[in-house]
């Protein structure tokens, strides 16, 4: 059976594809199988190529989470890309589907974050190694759609159940909701860029199945 991806857009730079929940986005070292391992896959029997592919997320999702997520099929493209996200030239939308609605439809949050082991909490800002994050929300459709300003672990996850909105399936986080087997209900909406190469602004949209 041959490999099958949801390929959004290609060039020979940049792969971007649509990963479903309950797929790690890199290979953990474990038996676990991922989405980079499986593209490779994809385009080695495409391509019919015997030999290595170059292929590198410039980002990841949660295994829970589903979306957009871009690979770079150059070293110079994974450079220029993982520069743009380190200057804020990205920008990453995101729709969540949580227990319960925030109090203000529009909103900005900013709290500060600890990351210990697998989890992420919100802390006192002045917590030996916390660390400041940002999002923006707004009600659209019965959904929040949130705008990343900064990229920690977890951060949405944590930030919507720090305002007790935790995200449907995301138990870790509150919810009491049941969703999916091995899924939460949060997925990669919108990523905005400037190609590495052409600099053009492009944008990318996987639809919430």
């Amino acid at each position: 059976m041959k490999c099958s991806v949801n390929v959004l857009y290609e060039d020979n730079h940049l792969l971007i594809v649509d990963k479903p929940a309950g797929l790690l986005t890199q290979p953990s070292g474990t038996s676990q199988p991922s989405l980079e391992t499986k593209v490779k896959t994809f385009l080695k029997e495409r391509d019919n190529k015997p030999g290595g592919v170059y292929l590198h997320a410039i980002h990841r999702l949660d295994k829970e989470v589903s979306g957009i997520v871009v690979f770079a099929k150059t070293q110079k493209a994974l450079q220029r890309m993982q520069e743009a996200l380190r200057n804020n030239a990205c920008t990453k939308v995101y729709r969540a589907q949580v227990d319960s609605f925030p109090h203000e439809e529009e909103a900005t949050l900013t709290h500060f974050l600890l990351k210990k082991s697998h989890r992420t909490s919100v802390v006192h800002p002045d917590t030996p190694g916390a660390k400041s994050a940002t999002l923006q929300y707004k009600l659209v459709d019965n959904a929040l759609e949130i705008t990343l300003i900064t990229g920690r672990y977890h951060q949405i996850r944590a930030q919507l159940a720090a305002i007790d909105c935790p995200i449907i399936g995301d138990s870790k986080y509150g919810s009491t909701t049941p969703y999916q087997p091995y899924a939460i209900a949060l997925h990669h909406h919108r990523f905005v860029f400037p190609h590495p190469i052409t600099k053009k602004l492009i944008t990318i949209i996987s639809e919430v199945e």
